[in-house]
C-alpha cells in the first residue's frame, strides 16, 4: 500500500515539475483540446506535446482519446488530493517549527531589552 501511494506521488510530482506540463494543465482546466492544439499553444512540435502528454497520462492527471486522426486530451481522474494531503501534512510541520522560532526570537527580545536596561543602570 505505501509502495503504491508513494510511486503515484512520485509520478504525479514529476509530471508537475515541468513548465510546459503545469501549463497544458491549466489550460485542459478550461477546455479539452487536441495535441496539435496543445503543441500549438505551447510553440512545440507534435513529438515533444505528445511526449508531455504522455507523462501527464502516465500519472493520470491527464486523459486521452483518439478519434479518427484526433488524440483529444482532457483532465484525467485523478484530482491531486493525496499530493495535496502530503504538502499539507510537511506545511503545518514547518508552520509549527516557524511559530516554535518566532517564540524564541521573541524571548531572545524581550531579554535584550532587559539587559539593555540593566547596563544603562
Amino acid at each position: 500500500m505505501v509502495q503504491y501511494a508513494t510511486t503515484r506521488l512520485d509520478a504525479a510530482f514529476a509530471a508537475l515539475s515541468d513548465a510546459t506540463r503545469r501549463g497544458v494543465l491549466e489550460q485542459l482546466g478550461r477546455a479539452d483540446s487536441s495535441i496539435t492544439e496543445l503543441a500549438g499553444k505551447f510553440h512545440m512540435t507534435l513529438t515533444g506535446m505528445k511526449k508531455h502528454v504522455g507523462v501527464l497520462e502516465q500519472a493520470g492527471l491527464v486523459a486521452t482519446e483518439k478519434v479518427g486522426r484526433v488524440r483529444t486530451c482532457k483532465l484525467g481522474p485523478r484530482r491531486l488530493a493525496e499530493e495535496v494531503a502530503w504538502i499539507e501534512e510537511y506545511r503545518q510541520l514547518w508552520a509549527s517549527r516557524f511559530d516554535e522560532l518566532d517564540k524564541v526570537v521573541e524571548e531572545l527580545k524581550q531579554k535584550e531589552k532587559v539587559d539593555g536596561r540593566k547596563r544603562r543602570e
